[in-house]
């Protein structure tokens, strides 16, 4: 079994560069996502940035968008 790395402080997740998707509704009902120091992305509500905070590698986070590219998380969408 692998230890999970420690979460980032604080301030690194503040200064992180977040993106949000363009396709955000006016309310901002999206997730941001955001590339760290150590390598790992990660990923949080834009609505309530403070809510918590969850952390992939770079792999993880390969494997994700692949799949979301390939259509395979489409019936998760409010129109799926």
């Amino acid at each position: 079994m692998t230890t999970p790395e420690p979460a980032p402080h604080r301030a690194e997740l503040n200064s992180a560069p977040w993106r949000k998707s363009s396709f955000s509704g006016d309310q901002g009902a999206c997730v941001e996502a955001a590339p760290l120091e150590d390598g790992r992305v990660a990923v949080r509500n834009s609505n309530h940035p403070g809510a918590g905070t969850v952390f992939f590698t770079r792999t993880e986070m390969e494997a994700w968008l692949k799949g979301v590219k390939a259509g395979e998380f489409d019936n998760l969408g409010s129109q799926g």
